[in-house]
């Protein structure tokens, strides 16, 4: 699998996607057929989680080959990371949580040999020590493939599921605070009270055209349970009237700000903001880190070209400059975590997409997919 770290390559991905395999996406997404042939998925998350192309641009490239009704199942999973996003706005605490819960729990797990197993993939379970291998070598994995292995870590493995969700943190290209932690609690059972997802055998042998036998899971496990319950929050997000002349703060969620809703609005200078692991909770690995950095280095070298005057600099500085400096929303997670963590007075910014979307975000996403079709007319 090649993810170059440029906008011109995530366009291309979409282009060729489009053209040539959204057409059988409802109907081929589920099955992996092995980091050689992704033919059937669009692999898109990776720019989508950074900001290098945006969620309505997919869409948009989507509606321009096919109807609505023929794109619905990839446009709601496109849609999947903004729910995800705004459910955990409106409970900023699930994140807070997961980040103390994992730290007590790295700590007890240190010299676990079932845990230190599990991360060099050498279980007993073939599928899953295969996968491990695959995400540390692609940086990528399908995502049911995502919900098999964390069905595993939990159920099979017994392993904690916040050390399972670290593992993908530290080694995805599109890890994401709101959709790694809620999807691994919702497969733990905890974000959906009482539901569990179980991987079974039938279901990945099927799914992966029979390329793993004998899988011996643990099939009839019960849910996880938690003591803990989040309701939503009433928060508002909203921009500034009239904007004074400032600076403008990119971070690593909005790395193509040629395109969004502030492109027009002449700030003094752009910073982007790289986030080292010194400032990150959760240790990403090096190619994760050298990602990100030549994502950066690209919107640069893109700003640049459209003589707007940027500079690259370390999430260390932005105290030096919270004063005159507007921010575009970095989401919950490690940046927003050392903003607030250092009391940095930054005027936030945030796309219309989401002061839109997040509005539907308060419930489950069924509630949420009812109001796609609103969602796309009001931006299309």
């Amino acid at each position: 699998m090649n993810f170059g770290a440029s906008r011109a390559s995530a366009i291309e991905k979409l282009n060729r996607f489009v053209e040539q395999n959204l057409l059988e996406y409802s109907r081929l997404r589920n099955f992996d057929y092995g980091p050689k042939n992704r033919s059937n998925i669009s692999c898109l998350s990776p720019y989508i989680t950074h900001g290098v192309i945006s969620e309505l641009e997919v869409i948009k490239k989507s509606l321009s080959k096919f109807s609505f009704l023929k794109n619905e199942k990839f446009i709601q999973e496109v849609l999947w990371r903004i729910y995800w996003k705004g459910w955990l706005e409106l409970r900023p605490n699930v994140w807070t949580d997961y980040l103390n819960e994992l730290k007590k729990i790295r700590e007890e797990f240190k010299e676990n040999t079932n845990y230190k197993n599990a991360i060099e993939g050498n279980t007993s379970i073939k599928c899953f020590n295969e996968w491990v291998n695959e995400l540390k070598e692609n940086n990528y994995l399908h995502n049911h493939t995502r919900m098999w292995f964390a069905s595993i870590w939990i159920f099979s493995l017994e392993l904690p599921w916040q050390l399972g969700a670290e593992f993908f943190m530290k080694h995805l290209y599109d890890g994401d605070a709101a959709a790694n932690t809620l999807g691994w609690r919702w497969v733990a059972g905890i974000q959906t009270q009482g539901k569990n997802y179980l991987a079974r055998e039938w279901n990945i042998k099927k799914f992966t055209n029979n390329r793993f036998n004998n899988i011996k899971l643990n099939e009839n496990a019960p849910p996880k349970t938690s003591n803990k319950t989040y309701s939503a929050s009433k928060l508002e997000f909203n921009n500034p009237q009239s904007f004074q002349k400032k600076n403008l703060l990119i971070f690593e969620n909005s790395l193509s700000f040629e395109i969004t809703d502030l492109k027009d609005q002449g700030f003094k200078k752009i910073f982007v903001i790289s986030n080292k692991n010194e400032n990150r909770a959760i240790e990403l690995s090096e190619k994760v880190i050298k990602f990100k950095s030549l994502l950066i280095e690209d919107q640069k070298k893109r700003l640049k070209e459209k003589s707007i005057n940027c500079e690259i600099i370390d999430l260390s500085e932005v105290r030096t400059l919270s004063q005159d400096s507007y921010g575009l929303y970095p989401t919950v997670g490690e940046n927003l975590d050392y903003i607030n963590t250092n009391n940095l007075n930054i005027e936030f910014l945030y796309r219309k997409l989401d002061q839109f979307s997040w509005q539907y975000c308060n419930k489950g996403f069924f509630f949420f997919i009812y109001y796609i079709p609103k969602i796309i007319s009001t931006f299309n």
